[in-house]
């Protein structure tokens, strides 16, 4: 049953095989009556068939078309059979087509004669149909598979003549080794590198290009792209040596392991990422330099800040005393003698007074200034912004009261800082927004929101507002906009500033003229570590009580 299947299966391919194809049989004879037998006998075989009545009509066919084999009467009028096959044998085209005598006389003289003009076989008249078909059907097959063949090493040729051109250019140097370490094929680029004719390479040792070459192509041979680290010295014919990358392709076939690689010369490269070395180490240095010079330049600033908020501090607090002297023995000389004085002298002493409240006002407001920061202040530690602010509206009520102010606040947070600091924070804005208000008494909403990095804190105002050429002035100090028409010495929102910012936060207002305006500050909710000051240099002259 499975003998059966197999031929049939083998029948059916067959089958499919001529269908897709077929080959030509020519067959030659001067009767009618026999090229009908012939073709009844060969038609099953299903190829093409072609009909020749005598040995140049044979010929004429042959110049056209090629064929699988030639079945041909010996006996033929003008042209008999053993001539035209010396004709047929003479073209180079047909020179091995399979050539059968068709013949009535078994002759030995005749047998002799047509093996020698290249006959392969003899077929007796009368004929016997599968006889014919048999040895007709094996030349077919034969030609069928020669035609194969031919087409696969037509296939092989044209593979290879792409291979070997992809490798002629290719910008690499390419070389093939055997299993036997010997070069067998190479390409110009491999001839430029190494300085090597093709022909002194090709059964050579590898080791005459790549004196590593067994650990790097035959030590457990894998597929190793290249830049993936496998870095090895080429050695020129001249014996000088480089640097060299390879890439290796290993292949199984049936001669035996092949391994293609792919060599590149990084000289260039090598010399390149020395010199990128040679300058990340020179930036790296200046960096170092220019860190350690700004790194002394910053405590000498951080001396110098310290130092000058030590003299504000000084200054501001000792100049209090002898400004309180002139006040006090100001308003003594206005009572004992205010009587007697001329008016020119009374507005004098007023003129007097006045300024001197106003120079003790700046002095204690420049030393809140010159606080804010200070080392005296402690370690900050977690305080609570509503509680802050209560004692803020506790501060000013008075002036809550007379200008019928309202206050609103949500829930605020707690945050990592300085008690004072933050009074004097919200202290100064809220007094703001109450001095400066519109012509509606002033409404004053407090929020803060959480971002990723820190507290966002929105104080809104109904007041007269801020025009937007002065965004920035209102925060340096001494800045006043409205001259003496508001009290105050012009330093509260720098001192909002210098607060927010000893925190590592920002402060900026927005505003519509005559509608109100809106102060936002960032805090952190933490600290970062507080780093040591440097020892400083002691001064008695700036020493403060």
């Amino acid at each position: 049953m499975t003998e059966t299947r197999t031929h049939q299966a083998t029948d059916e391919g067959r089958s499919i095989q001529r269908a897709q194809h077929p080959v030509k049989i020519l067959l030659v004879d001067d009767s009618p009556e026999n090229l009908m037998s012939l073709e009844a006998a060969l038609e099953t075989l299903g190829e093409q068939l072609v009909l020749a009545h005598s040995g140049a009509e044979a010929l004429r066919h042959l110049l056209d078309d090629e064929f699988a084999a030639i079945l041909l009467d010996v006996k033929m009028p003008e042209m008999d059979g053993f001539q035209t096959a010396d004709l047929i044998r003479r073209r180079k085209r047909s020179r091995h087509t399979p050539i059968i005598f068709l013949t009535g006389y078994r002759n030995d003289e005749h047998l002799f004669r047509g093996y020698d003009l290249g006959a392969v076989d003899f077929l007796f008249k009368p004929i016997i149909p599968e006889i014919v078909r048999s040895k007709v059907g094996v030349f077919v097959e034969l030609s069928r598979s020669t035609a194969m063949l031919r087409r696969q090493t037509e296939t092989l040729r044209k593979a290879e003549l792409k291979f070997r051109s992809l490798l002629e250019a290719a910008p690499d140097a390419m070389a093939v080794v055997d299993q036997d370490e010997k070069i067998i094929l190479v390409n110009a680029q491999t001839e430029r590198m190494f300085g090597y004719r093709r022909e002194e390479l090709l059964g050579s040792p590898i080791d005459v290009l790549v004196p590593q070459h067994r650990e790097a192509f035959f030590t457990e041979p894998r597929v190793r792209p290249m830049g993936t680290g496998l870095e090895l010295r080429g050695v020129r014919k001249d014996g000088v040596e480089f640097p060299l990358e390879i890439s290796l392709s290993p292949l199984e076939t049936d001669e035996g392991l092949l391994v293609t690689a792919a060599m590149r010369d990084i000289t260039e490269r090598k010399k390149v990422d020395q010199e990128i070395r040679e300058l990340n180490a020179r930036l790296e240095s200046r960096v170092n330099e220019r860190t350690a010079a700004l790194l002394a330049s910053n405590t000498a600033l951080q001396q110098s800040n310290d130092d000058l908020n030590q003299f504000v501090y000084a200054a501001s607090h000792d100049l209090q005393e002898p400004l309180r002297l002139v006040a006090l023995y100001s308003q003594l000389l206005r009572q004992r003698c205010g009587a007697s004085l001329g008016e020119q002298v009374r507005q004098c002493l007023s003129f007097i007074l006045d300024g001197a409240f106003r120079m003790e006002a700046l002095l204690k407001d420049l030393l809140s200034y010159s606080l804010v920061g200070a080392a005296q202040e402690g370690p900050a530690r977690p305080i609570a912004c509503a509680d802050v602010l209560e004692k803020v509206l506790l501060n000013l009520q008075p002036s809550m009261v007379q200008n019928e102010a309202v206050v609103s606040y949500g829930d605020l947070p707690t945050i990592e800082s300085h008690e004072y600091r933050l009074i004097q924070l919200f202290q100064n804005i809220l007094g703001n927004a109450i001095k400066y208000r519109g012509t509606d008494a002033p409404r004053i909403a407090i929020k803060a929101s959480r971002r990723p990095e820190d507290w966002l804190f929105s104080i809104e105002d109904n007041g007269i507002g801020i025009k937007p050429e002065y965004y920035r002035q209102v925060f340096g100090i001494f800045k006043r906009l409205h001259g003496s028409k508001y009290p105050g010495t012009g330093i509260g929102l720098a001192i909002c500033q210098r607060v927010v910012e000893s925190y590592g936060g920002t402060i900026w207002v927005e505003s519509t003229p005559g509608q109100g305006s809106v102060f936002h500050f960032t805090l952190p909710p933490h600290l970062p570590p507080r780093q040591p000051a440097p020892p400083a240099e002691e001064s008695v002259a700036t020493t403060v009580p």
